[in-house]
């Protein structure tokens, strides 16, 4: 973009007031066509017929601010025949050569500025994928998947056993060894694996499900709910209180109302506990109206939870008769 350079005095020149007005005002408008276009003073007779009148272009020429083709004015160029010249224009206006290197000085500074930044960036990138996957990072390799899930393609096999080491009996701990200042103890000898009763758990999270909570595991995956049995240690015992307190075909029967009001199959058995844990009571063998031992939480409408506790009790019980019926 070129600018049109006015003296802030011009206003109150002679010149100026000798042209009036309305023919300063072709004068400002074609001069900005000037600039623009880099003729270097230079207005085209078209233009100054499209921006103004003939009596407008005769002011300005009589007051020396145009010159016509012919004109005597030593200090500026002769304009083609039928256009016109801003007098002293390149007086106080850059010529069109000065202006196109100072574009292209300006044009070459903003692309090194550019190729700078983007050279910033991609160090930037290349430092934080560094800092995220250090060199020898797992996260480099080749991935290696040690147990199948359905993320792989693989359908978690729920029918997992204890091993033949668990609690730590297929060899003796770092205490156990030969050391003559300590006393010899006792090999304990193994315990089969269908006789352990689950009383606490090692790992932070294992997927071995005890013996105690397999009926109800078996009872899911009959009804079609194959969900993973991926717990902490916490949740292991909080499962294992509910099933104590709780019929396996009540929870079964709230599971399965659970999946389907859910907007996508539950994975893992843990989504099931909130709603496990806020059921009552109900022992095995109970009458078959479950909904007796409800208790109610306050007057009126009953809440939306305990519609679903009542619905969920009433399945069990059904599917109870139903079993008993069948016997």
């Amino acid at each position: 973009m070129a600018w049109l350079k006015v003296d802030d005095t011009s206003h109150a020149h002679p010149k100026f007031l000798r042209a009036g007005n309305a023919a300063i005002g072709l004068w400002v408008r074609a001069g900005a066509y000037v600039a623009q276009h880099l003729t270097e003073g230079v207005i085209p007779g078209v233009v100054a017929q499209l921006y103004g009148t003939a009596p407008q272009v005769r002011k300005l020429v009589a007051a020396d601010l145009w010159h016509a083709y012919g004109h005597s004015c030593g200090g500026c160029p002769q304009p083609p025949a039928g256009d016109y010249v801003m007098h002293d224009y390149l007086t106080y206006n850059p010529t069109r050569s000065r202006v196109e290197d100072d574009r292209a000085a300006a044009a070459d500074r903003q692309k090194r500025a550019r190729d700078k930044a983007a050279e910033r960036q991609k160090r930037a990138a290349e430092a934080g994928n560094q800092e995220r996957n250090p060199p020898g990072s797992s996260r480099n390799g080749e991935r290696i998947d040690e147990d199948p899930s359905t993320e792989n393609g693989g359908q978690f096999e729920n029918q997992l056993e204890f091993p033949d080491n668990i609690a730590g009996q297929g060899a003796p701990s770092h205490r156990d060894g030969s050391d003559p200042s300590r006393s010899p103890r006792p090999v304990p000898s193994p315990v089969p694996p269908t006789e352990v009763q689950q009383a606490s758990y090692a790992g932070e999270t294992t997927h071995a499900v005890p013996v105690n909570l397999r009926p109800l595991r078996d009872e899911l995956t009959a009804a079609g709910i194959v969900v993973e049995w991926n717990l902490e240690t916490a949740d292991w015992f909080r499962l294992e209180a509910i099933a104590k307190r709780t019929a396996v075909a009540a929870l079964v029967a709230h599971a399965r109302g659970a999946v389907q009001r859910a907007r996508s199959r539950p994975q893992s058995v843990r989504y099931f506990l909130p709603g496990w844990t806020a059921l009552p009571p109900v022992p095995e063998g109970a009458p078959t109206s479950p909904t007796a031992d409800v208790i109610p939480i306050g007057a009126g409408r009953p809440s939306t939870t305990d519609q679903r506790v009542a619905e969920g009790l009433s399945l069990a019980a059904r599917l109870r008769a139903q079993e008993g019926s069948t016997a």
